[in-house]
């Protein structure tokens, strides 16, 4: 697996452009906006896109995703069914934070727990990792020991919890009990920031590390 990280919106959001280098297949994990930058990253990269990836609901993560569905002829994909309140409420979050207008939307599938989503020779693994929002979902790739984690975990930190329907508790057992077993190894793109391992956050993240 190859994979380039394109940060989109005034938010900085990590989009991140995956592809299997054997078939050059290719998809966005979380296209929140700035289109016109995703298409050129695919360009770029000589790829052949063929689907969208959404961790979780929020706007700065799906903004960009209707529009590239619609020109390109693409399914949307994820995330969990339990964020679809969310998606509903797309236009509402526009105007709170000042972003371009949004239309609500319903994905072409909805993801559960230990689905696995094929892109080109790619088996990603899907695990629910509720907290953040109730319908966060991981991507992880196991052979290149990869993960794309939303705004679950941070380099240093973890996702907020005081929006609707989020849940601290539920947060922290995902990080602990999903994500950590699969290896420090693990290298991880976060929703924002920089990249890190769950080695280096189950060690020293002061909120869900060994001495939290």
């Amino acid at each position: 697996m190859r994979f380039e990280i394109i940060p989109v919106t005034p938010y900085q959001q990590n989009c991140s452009l995956i592809w299997c280098e054997t078939t050059l297949n290719a998809a966005l994990v979380d296209p929140g906006g700035d289109v016109e930058q995703l298409l050129a990253a695919v360009r770029r990269a000589g790829v052949k896109l063929d689907k969208l990836l959404l961790t979780h609901a929020h706007l700065d993560h799906v903004g960009g995703a209707l529009e590239l569905a619609r020109t390109l002829k693409l399914p949307i994909i994820g995330p969990h069914r339990e964020d679809a309140f969310w998606l509903d409420a797309l236009p509402e979050q526009a105007r709170m934070f000042g972003f371009p207008p949004a239309e609500a939307f319903q994905p072409d599938q909805w993801l559960r727990d230990g689905d696995v989503i094929e892109l080109g020779a790619l088996r990603l693994r899907v695990i629910h990792c509720p907290g953040h929002t109730p319908g966060h979902v991981v991507f992880y790739e196991p052979v290149s020991r990869h993960a794309f984690v939303g705004d679950v975990l941070f380099q240093g930190s973890i996702g907020r919890t005081d929006f609707p329907r989020g849940n601290h508790a539920a947060l922290i057992t995902a990080i602990k009990q999903k994500l950590f077993p699969l290896g420090d190894d693990i290298a991880f793109v976060p929703g924002h920031g920089p990249m890190s391992t769950f080695g280096r956050e189950r060690r020293a993240n002061p909120y869900v590390g060994e001495d939290a």
